[in-house]
């Protein structure tokens, strides 16, 4: 008896346990080869978001805002953990997903929309808080996007839907 506890001791003193998951966690399996995290837009202006990844699983809540932009965070078969601009955590299907590029406007006030890169260029347009935008390309201060019939660029500290050192055209 003595010596399976001097087995068991010295086991964990080398760091050689092995970790026990959580009956409700998911294993961490990648589906792509695509980057995690990165962002996406919900397809549908409906959209169910579940607790885990399959039907099996209770809904959490329903968004019902189509092209709202969301950060995978996590893969599982067909499934994408997803994470909103609040923190909030789910469980979607791919297929409730598109890769076209979008964000929100994340600000208390109305941005403006500018003509080009500069604060000092004319404003065409003035966008509302939580807006959805087509996000067309990105620089280090600004990204050209698109809302209701404008195109425009918008300073990068107001949109929730890209990361701070992404750049694309």
């Amino acid at each position: 008896m003595k010596n399976i506890v001097l087995i068991s001791v010295a086991v964990l003193a080398l760091g050689l346990a092995v970790p026990v998951m959580a009956q409700d966690s998911v294993p961490s399996f990648r589906d792509t080869a695509l980057k995690l995290p990165r962002f996406a837009a919900l397809q549908g202006d409906k959209t169910y978001v579940r607790s885990g990844p399959g039907l099996k699983y209770p809904i959490k809540w329903i968004f019902k805002k189509q092209g709202l932009p969301v950060e995978i965070v996590q893969e599982f078969d067909g499934w994408r953990k997803i994470r909103d601009w609040e923190g909030g955590e789910g469980w979607v299907h791919q297929s409730l997903l598109s890769g076209n590029r979008t964000a929100l406007i994340r600000s208390e006030m109305m941005i403006p929309m500018r003509r080009s890169a500069s604060a000092d260029d004319k404003m065409i347009a003035r966008l509302e808080p939580m807006v959805v935008v087509g996000i067309e390309e990105c620089t280090p201060g600004w990204c050209r996007v698109a809302a209701q019939g404008f195109r425009g660029w918008v300073q990068r500290n107001f949109l929730w839907g890209i990361y701070e050192d992404e750049e694309f055209n």
